[in-house]
């Protein structure tokens, strides 16, 4: 790893819980993805890798403040980018990549580097890392089964067809896959259930 990356990456892990629904763990993997995608799709990996880094690096403080985690997310990259007198050409490709990565922000992203974050992002949220996620946050947030499912059909159905990247697409097509036949078997286990119960 190189030493610019490696203290990027051991700043953002100290503001990230280790684990949870938008813990370090899932950064890691954005950014894993970001490499794997991004290496197809011939992305700036200078931009990409600290955008996919810093991509929730405010989630813990959105409830708290009500700014939302993409817009205070890209505020604090650029803030740590400069501070480490970053390759200033870069900073606004990072800063844009941030802003419209989030499902829900309704910021267009412009770049491939941030149409790969968009997709490597969305993609974490599919298939059996969605499912265990999705579980994760509605137990982190005191909720039960039918809302997780309920998360299910309001977004993560959803995101096969936002896929911008050749590769992503493909990579999606299992994980929506999968997420249909789980919902599937969840469907039939939980009506048994009841239906035995009656």
């Amino acid at each position: 790893m190189h030493e610019e990356t490696a203290a990027m990456f051991d700043h953002v892990r100290t503001a990230l819980p280790e684990s949870g629904a938008h813990g370090f763990d899932h950064t890691l993997r954005v950014v894993r993805l970001c490499e794997r995608i991004g290496a197809r799709e011939g992305a700036d990996m200078a931009i990409l890798t600290p955008a996919a880094l810093f991509h929730d690096i405010a989630r813990p403080f959105e409830e708290e403040t009500g700014v939302p985690h993409e817009e205070e997310g890209a505020r604090m990259a650029e803030s740590y980018l400069r501070s480490v007198r970053y390759p200033e050409e870069r900073i606004p490709g990072i800063v844009h990549a941030i802003r419209a990565h989030r499902y829900s922000s309704g910021i267009a992203p412009e770049t491939l580097e941030a149409r790969v974050l968009s997709d490597a992002d969305n993609l974490d949220a599919m298939g059996a890392v969605g499912i265990a996620r999705t579980f994760m946050q509605s137990g982190e947030q005191g909720r039960d089964i039918s809302d997780a499912t309920g998360h299910f059909h309001d977004k993560l159905l959803n995101l096969r067809d936002r896929m911008y990247t050749e590769i992503a697409q493909s990579i999606a097509e299992e994980r929506h896959a999968f997420l249909l036949a789980f919902l599937d078997a969840l469907d039939d286990e939980i009506g048994a259930r009841i239906s035995s119960d009656s």
